[in-house]
């Protein structure tokens, strides 16, 4: 397919950025459906008079149907989105990227989307669905899957697909909250996706960031004792990544305790811990749901985040634990790279 790639980039350049331009109204559609001309006109930036044409192109090839709640893929158009994304992926050599970047980060796999998430908020929502995607290979009965908070993380639960069931399989949050919109909340996240794969899920009722005295005594109380059993015996973990610096003020941190970690030269914060480039521990906050250690033992782990500003951390924690798969967009992807050419 690369070599037919660069043939038909020479020979009909215009007609990858017609293929390419279609790929990305599908995707869009896809990820707000139903969805009328006007919004995705809007959320594209591409006039409502192009928007029409694309779509009556898409409409007349039984790619999308539209009524008056809006326009929806069909299955052949599902199946074409498919096909597309793997076609532009070999154009922007995105597979390279991946495999180079598994190699550099030494980490199980790299799956990179297309696009920059800092520049477009519907890349957040095709990473949420890539890493469902993923993550549905590995799901069986009588697990249990963590989950932690963020806004990231809520696209992903959105974006969540899975028609089967499972049995005896149990959702929980991974972490307590941190005080901020109820439905970025772990504990949210856990039960959107604890619906959509027929399971149950636990509840933690609990901030993240209480001291540890007050930790210990209510981790005897029998909801909470139940949902950290949960937690201590999870067999995935889906996390979001985040800089250093936003999780301290995320986490309302005192502003000595932000002077020290930006002192250590902190860039990343997963579990209550802040790390340093080389992956090592500067500062240990208060926190309750998985520990460290727990993390770097797990088989199956997550790890979501977008955008150029995160590439230091995502290297940080791409250190801890090499069974790693991390979900990153292309504008990241590219930033760790120029990072490791320039070292």
């Amino acid at each position: 397919m690369k070599n037919l790639v660069e043939i038909q980039k020479k020979i009909v350049p215009d007609i990858l950025k017609v293929m390419e331009k279609r790929y990305i109204v599908l995707r869009e559609i896809s990820l707000n459906e139903p969805v009328g001309r006007r919004i995705l006109s809007s959320k594209l930036g591409i006039s409502e008079r192009i928007i029409r044409s694309e779509v009556e192109f898409l409409k007349n090839s039984s790619f999308i149907d539209s009524s008056s709640s809006g326009m929806k893929l069909t299955e052949e158009g599902r199946k074409i989105l498919a096909n597309l994304k793997d076609f532009i992926n070999e154009i922007r050599g995105i597979k390279e990227v991946e495999h180079r970047l598994e190699k550099l980060l030494s980490i199980k796999k790299v799956i990179i989307v297309p696009g920059d998430s800092d520049e477009d908020f519907s890349i957040t929502k095709e990473l949420g669905k890539a890493a469902s995607v993923d993550l549905i290979k590995i799901i069986e009965d009588n697990m249990t899957l963590g989950v932690t908070g963020g806004t990231t993380m809520l696209e992903f639960a959105k974006q969540f697909q899975e028609k089967k069931k499972y049995e005896n399989t149990v959702v929980v949050p991974a972490r307590g909250g941190l005080g901020e919109k109820l439905e970025i909340q772990a504990n949210n996240i856990a039960s959107i996706i604890a619906n959509k794969i027929g399971g149950g899920y636990r509840i933690l009722h609990l901030p993240d960031n209480i001291n540890k005295e007050l930790i210990e005594t209510l981790k005897t109380q029998p909801d909470i004792k139940k949902s950290l059993e949960y937690i201590d015996n999870l067999d995935v973990i889906v996390f979001g990544i985040g800089r250093a610096d936003e999780m301290a003020r995320r986490r309302r941190m005192e502003d000595k305790q932000v002077e020290f970690i930006e002192g250590k030269k902190a860039v990343s914060e997963a579990f209550g811990h802040f790390f340093n480039e080389d992956g090592k521990i500067v500062y240990e906050a208060s926190t309750i749901g998985i520990n460290l250690e727990q993390f770097k033992k797990m088989k199956h782990a997550f790890g979501i985040a977008g955008g150029k500003r995160k590439y230091k951390a995502i290297i940080s924690i791409s250190k801890i634990n090499p069974n790693l798969t991390l979900v990153i967009d292309e504008g990241c992807a590219n930033e760790i790279i120029n990072y490791f050419d320039n070292k």
